[in-house]
């Protein structure tokens, strides 16, 4: 079976989600109380929360409310949406805020779940954070509409004619330089007669994968700087792509990925979500590699560990911490816009924790030798199709 990159699997949709309820944290004397409670925090903290999630750890002031919207996909991918609530539930416990979860099922969700939490009073939300490109258009509606709620976004700029609205921080990723990086990792490791973990490679042929979700310019970017580090390696390496059509479809991208490894792949990189999740078991089952995305994956997806041999990390956690500790402290950053690649520590490559001193010491300088120039400017990476 061939897999061209153009290869386009359609995904369904899903019905109209509703606002979660939880996201407080329990009787631990911090004052984040259950939402399930009846009662409000008492003064030494260890009450529970009441209907709204609004339990007290003081007995006078009530703890920061924060709104989190998420991608389409929801919680439990073990990477974009998972990143995201790693980032609050740290801000939780280091800031002592609360937060709400809204999980959208499809993309027409989610004007509705920002506006539920902007108009909300009881609790009022302090911040609104919306993960993923799909929420800027309705973001950029509501955020003027609610001009005195700080709001996040994340893949995106939300801005009108004007320029980036001053309510609402922006957090965009250079995927492409970590994409490139993990690219290198690919391109080496195929022309080597490798076995460690659950699978190795093939000697008799040099191909790579990339499996994707949705067929969009973001998507695309992971895609053109995975394909321009395996260039950078040897233009001669095989390269074979196709994408999904969906973020949570594991059984579609077992199929994709099964089908490159048997056309001789031995590393395949996923940008698919929860999608992804196929991309492992096909690894597994075919005894070849895989290389991970945003979160390091051989953790979050420790069943697939033993063929996990990389993610790219993309620090979603690190910009949800941030704007939480700015409206925590008053300094929020309204109208700024993020950029965060290489440099930034915003991006990075991590190896697996199976393959953690079990790579060719060659291809981990070599890591070294190609961040460094992305980070100087030697090494100018495409950040689309097109260009490569």
């Amino acid at each position: 079976m061939t897999w061209d990159r153009r290869t386009f699997i359609a995904g369904t949709g899903a019905g109209v989600a509703g606002m979660l309820a939880g996201c407080v944290g329990g009787d631990d004397g911090s004052g984040n109380g259950d939402d399930g409670g009846n009662g409000n925090g008492n003064g030494n903290g260890n009450g529970n929360g009441n209907g709204n999630g609004n339990g007290n750890g003081n007995g006078n002031d009530d703890p920061m409310q924060v709104g989190m919207v998420y991608a389409t996909g929801g919680l439990g991918d073990q990477s974009f949406n998972d990143m995201a609530h790693e980032g609050i539930q740290q801000a939780q416990e280091d800031l002592g805020l609360e937060f709400r979860n809204a999980e959208p099922d499809a993309p027409a969700d989610v004007g509705e779940l920002q506006r539920n939490f902007a108009r909300s009073s009881d609790p009022d939300f302090a911040l609104i954070c919306c993960i993923g490109f799909v929420q800027e258009t309705d973001l950029v509606e509501n955020a003027t509409d609610f001009p005195d709620q700080n709001w996040m976004i994340v893949d995106a700029v939300a801005s009108d004619d004007d320029g980036p609205l001053d309510n609402v921080a922006s957090y965009v990723y250079r995927e492409h330089e970590g994409s490139f990086q993990v690219g290198v990792l690919a391109g080496m490791l195929t022309g080597m007669d490798y076995s460690h973990g659950g699978g190795s490679t093939n000697t008799d042929e040099q191909m790579v994968g990339f499996v994707g979700g949705q067929e969009i310019p973001l998507i695309e970017r992971f895609e053109a700087g995975y394909r321009a580090g395996v260039q950078h390696v040897d233009a001669e390496i095989g390269f074979t792509s196709a994408y999904a059509g969906d973020w949570n479809d594991p059984a579609t991208g077992q199929e994709i990925a099964t089908g490159m490894y048997d056309d001789g792949a031995d590393i395949v990189y996923h940008a698919a979500g929860g999608t992804g999740a196929g991309v492992f078991e096909a690894a597994q089952s075919e005894g070849r590699y895989a290389i991970g995305v945003d979160s390091d994956q051989s953790r979050s997806a420790a069943e697939f560990s033993d063929v996990i041999v990389a993610s790219m990390t993309k620090r979603v956690d690190t910009a949800i911490y941030e704007s939480a500790n700015n409206a925590a402290n008053d300094s929020f950053q309204g109208g700024q816009i993020n950029d965060l690649g290489l440099a930034e520590d915003g991006i990075g490559t991590v190896i697996g924790q199976d393959f953690e001193g079990e790579l060719p010491a060659e291809i981990t300088a070599e890591l070294e030798t190609t961040k460094q120039s992305i980070i100087d400017g030697d090494i100018s990476v495409p950040d689309n199709l097109d260009d490569l």
